[in-house]
């Protein structure tokens, strides 16, 4: 199943940051944060304009990205979860 976001909005899939290990302790899964590094895999044709035009959007898939730690929905498709973000939740791009 392909997903095609709308508008502004823009569909990433968290990277993993690894194992976390705090003064020699592993942490488990279940208290780990999320990370806030993403993938874009998805991203919709722009915000609609009053004027009837689209701004194109700043990132694009394959696109490493930063986000803040309450954004977007989760979702998940086949098993994968995604998030779905609006650009403007989206804090810069890695290079």
């Amino acid at each position: 199943m392909d997903l095609r976001p709308l508008h502004d909005r823009v569909m990433v899939r968290r990277l993993d940051e690894g194992e976390q290990l705090r003064g020699g302790i592993i942490i488990p899964d279940t208290a780990k944060e999320k990370p806030q590094q993403a993938e874009v895999v998805a991203a919709g044709n722009g915000k609609l304009l009053e004027s009837g035009e689209r701004a194109a959007l700043d990132v694009k898939a394959g696109d490493r990205i930063l986000f803040g730690k309450y954004s977007g929905s989760e979702i998940k498709i086949e098993g994968v979860e995604y998030l779905i973000l609006k650009e403007d939740e989206i804090l810069g791009v890695l290079e």
